[in-house]
């Protein structure tokens, strides 16, 4: 079984669950924002996938279920159970191996390029991918890198865009999993709002989107793909 964990009603998971739908899966997703519980242990999982959302990871006083999770992600780490963090989710996963998550210099909202690392670009995670990749980004906070890890993407607005922690988690800042219609569902506040300057941003966001949207979604897929052969090769080692 494939577990998805959300944080907030619509930063769901995207194309990835309908990969593993559609390649045989079980999945189950984890509302945490409407108060479902995580489990209590991990058999039965073959993968986690942590997704984004608005708040941070310093908020679990107004967010309790973050200390939960941070919990949570301690056993993923020890069990070695495939894991993939996405924005927040990301941010959860250094956070859980000791690293620091603080606000980004910049905030970051549209498309941009990232470029992957010696190490990002013989990362199985990122397998048929350029070096430079154009991704989806809507965050304000960034994390180091936890000791152990491993840089696997930046860019000049943001150092630590991706990384890995042994051979089977891993933390990406950006997104890959969204398709047109969540990033036109994230956007319609800004659509729809009375300053000019929101409006145009959600505008030039969604125009890119439909100029590169076959790269972007090719590269989503193939993400989707080499996050399946990690889970499957995980499976297989003692």
């Amino acid at each position: 079984m494939i577990l998805f964990i959300k944080h907030i009603r619509n930063e769901g998971p995207g194309i990835l669950e309908d990969h593993f739908l559609r390649n045989g899966y079980r999945t189950k997703t984890i509302e945490l924002w409407r108060g479902d519980g995580l489990p209590g242990g991990l058999e039965g999982i073959e993968a986690v996938v942590s997704m984004g959302g608005p708040m941070n990871v310093y908020e679990e006083e107004k967010y309790h279920f973050l200390g939960e999770e941070d919990i949570f992600l301690g056993k993923i780490l020890k069990e070695k159970v495939p894991f993939m963090g996405i924005c927040l989710g990301a941010q959860l996963l250094a956070k859980a191996a000791g690293a620091k998550v603080r606000k980004n210099r910049v905030k970051e909202l549209g498309f941009s390029g990232i470029t992957l690392t010696d190490k990002g670009s013989v990362s199985p995670i990122f397998k048929g991918f350029g070096r430079d990749v154009e991704v989806f980004q809507w965050h304000e906070d960034t994390f180091d890198i936890p000791d152990g890890g491993e840089r696997l993407a930046s860019s000049p607005e943001c150092e630590n865009q991706a990384f890995s922690i042994g051979p089977s988690a891993f933390g990406l800042q950006f997104h890959l999993e969204v398709t047109g219609e969540i990033v036109g569902d994230w956007l319609k506040d800004h659509l729809k709002s009375g300053d000019q300057n929101e409006r145009d941003t959600g505008e030039i966001i969604i125009s890119r989107y439909e100029h590169i949207k076959k790269a972007f979604n090719d590269n989503g897929n193939t993400f989707c793909r080499n996050f399946e052969r990690i889970i499957k090769y995980s499976s297989k080692q003692p």
